[in-house]
């Protein structure tokens, strides 16, 4: 069994109640938090958490320092951040934990700036994240139950966990490190109600030396009686508007222990296709100044959102008890209308925040770190394009359609090729989509079927003689909520039909697109259908920009060979986030992938996002 005595770890039941604290106390980095009665302890005294999320696995590493400063310069005393399994162990049993993935340099560097730290490890995190933070080699057949007690996935997260560990266990509170608390799971009530599931989750944070300090649980008003653990400290999550009720909930459930908003929505996420997400500062600002002066603890979400670089971001399925349920993809930017931008730039709601903090706090914040310089880059030309049909990898045979896992692929895209003796005429379907497909016959453009607007069904008539049927396939970010959340399959997850009939003997290609380097056959005539297209760029100074995407339809874009994300000319964004950092003084170069066809696209570089959304899209 599991679960064993370890309750030595955990806190005491919260019994004693005590007046609301008046004043947030500055950062002790070497002190443990504990709690007494319904406050949290540091020094021995009284302590007052308040604290922003900001996702280091978004945001260059080379600007980690730069956001938490303005953390501090916020009047933050805390950050709070997701750690992303899939990011780091992307391959099962291979763990990164360089560059973006290196959370112990994160936790240093927040330490060095005196900032505490909560650290929500997962294994699901949510965060509009590629599949919550889950690896796509856990919805291999047979599926693994994920977030359940089964032993199979248990044994995939403990191995995660030990090795996280080795990394955040030396920066823990109890060492003299800035972690002061971990969070147990994420949301889980709003999942399920298995608290066996959920000891065993605390007990593998535990083995791995992360439950030497605080540890806590966190949902919404509604489900936190789901997943709150006997012994453990339980916080509520909610929007603006909410706080009174969400407190009066946690209070109700846990009387006597301190109150905290684990999240406290203050901005919302980017749907494909919807108008860019706004939120009332004001009305946020005013409602951190009632939990400041209850003495109430905070977390705001987010301090600043960061960018779902490459294929990482998530999905959400709205109305899932509906048949069928509505997929709906979310952007490249997390932007996330929050204190700072996508590029870590104050907006009003920070200056506000900043204000409600000192005055309620009566410490004057820490100085602004100097501004990111920005830069306009005139218009270039993307004047060399190649085909995708001239650079498909090497195939492998099946007899039957698989999803991309299936391949050792995570995401990207994938061709399902299959020869055909026409004349054929009647209905193609692809079964279950994950989750947009372009349909070809002899490489000509016969229709799209799109998860997001409910299809499987394409008409096809094919003449006489033999014929090429491709289907390609996007993965446009798998599920990162909800039940959906368990089948985490990309690609064709079913047989395929053509008038009813099962189509047998396929050609599959997968397309992961994890490297530029290989692309061939270059021109400088056009080319239809989905190509690479290829220009130059030179920056005297390498300073942050915003690429206009309007002339593209649906892809994504390397620049110097980082996929900086994804394109979708319905929008809400229509640009992408360059951060500095990747860049070169002089010559840089670009490639954008397009499914649609384009001759001699145009771009270029602003000092500002560019948001709006258009009601026709020729690549929907």
């Amino acid at each position: 069994m599991r679960r064993i005595a370890f309750f030595c770890c955990l806190l005491t039941a919260l019994i004693a109640n005590a007046s609301p604290l008046l004043h947030a106390q500055a950062v002790a980095p070497n002190a443990v938090l504990t709690i007494k009665g319904n406050q949290f302890i540091r020094d021995g005294k009284p302590y007052q958490i308040l604290s922003g999320s900001i996702h280091f696995q978004r945001i260059p590493r080379a600007y980690w320092r730069d956001r938490l400063e303005k953390a501090r310069a916020m009047g933050l005393n805390t950050v709070t951040s997701y750690v992303f399994w899939n990011a780091i162990e992307a391959n099962r049993g291979q763990f990164d934990f360089s560059g973006r993935n290196d959370v112990a340099a994160f936790l240093r560097l927040a330490h060095q700036v005196g900032l505490n730290v909560i650290l929500r490890p997962g294994p699901y995190v949510c965060a509009e994240w590629d599949a919550g933070g889950l690896p796509a080699w856990l919805f291999e057949q047979p599926m693994v139950k994920v977030r359940t007690s089964d032993p199979r996935f248990l044994t995939a997260v403990d191995n995660y966990f030990q090795h996280l560990g080795r990394q955040v266990a030396p920066l823990m509170a109890s060492h003299g490190g800035p972690v002061i608390a971990v969070q147990i799971e994420n949301e889980y009530g709003a999942y399920g109600q298995d608290r066996d599931y959920l000891r065993d989750i605390q007990h593998g944070l535990t083995q791995a030396g992360l439950g030497a300090n605080l540890m806590f649980t966190s949902d919404g008003p509604q489900f936190m009686a789901n997943d709150a653990l006997d012994g453990v400290l339980a916080v509520v999550n909610f929007g603006p508007g909410d706080a009174q009720k969400a407190f009066a909930a946690l209070a109700r459930l846990r009387p006597g222990q301190p109150m905290m908003a684990g999240e406290y929505w203050a901005g919302w996420y980017d749907k494909v296709g919807e108008p860019h997400a706004h939120t009332d500062g004001k009305q946020e600002a005013g409602e951190l100044s009632w939990m400041l002066k209850k003495g109430y603890s905070f977390n705001i979400y987010m301090f600043e959102g960061g960018t779902n670089f490459g294929f990482t971001n998530g999905a959400n399925v709205t109305d899932p008890g509906k048949t069928p349920p509505h997929y709906v993809p979310l952007t490249t930017s997390y932007d996330y209308d929050a204190a700072l931008d996508e590029a870590g730039r104050p907006t009003p709601k920070f200056w506000a925040f900043r204000k409600a903090i000192a005055q309620a706090t009566h410490i004057t914040p820490a100085a602004m770190p100097a501004a990111t310089p920005f830069m306009a880059v005139p218009a270039f030309t993307l004047d060399e394009s190649a085909s995708l049909w001239d650079n498909l990898p090497a195939p492998v045979h099946a007899d039957l359609p698989a999803p991309m896992i299936h391949y050792g692929q995570n995401s990207g895209y994938i061709l399902y090729r299959k020869r055909l003796s026409g004349p054929l005429n009647g209905k193609l379907d692809l079964g279950s989509v994950r989750d947009y497909a372009v349909v070809y016959v002899d490489q000509q453009r016969r229709g799209t079927v799109d998860r997001q607007l409910h299809q499987s069904l394409l008409p096809l008539s094919i003449g006489a003689g033999e014929h090429t049927l491709d289907v390609l396939v996007e993965n446009s970010g798998s599920v990162n909520y909800g039940p959906h959340l368990a089948d985490g399959r990309a690609g064709l997850v079913g047989s395929v039909t053509l008038d009813g009939k099962t189509l047998h003997d396929w050609d599959v290609y997968p397309l992961p697109m994890q490297s530029a380097a290989a692309i061939h056959g270059w021109t400088r005539h056009p080319v239809d259908g989905p190509a690479f297209h290829r220009g130059s760029f030179a920056v005297k100074r390498a300073e942050d920009t915003f690429w206009s995407t309007t002339s593209f339809g649906r892809g994504f874009v390397w620049v110097n060979g980082r996929n900086l994300g994804r394109i979708w000319q319905v929008g809400p964004q229509q640009s992408l986030y360059q951060p500095a950092p990747w860049l070169q003084v002089g010559r840089n170069s670009m490639i954008v992938f397009d499914l649609t066809t384009r001759v001699s696209p145009s771009v270029t570089g602003l000092t500002h996002p560019i948001w709006a959304v258009k009601e026709s899209d020729a690549a929907h």
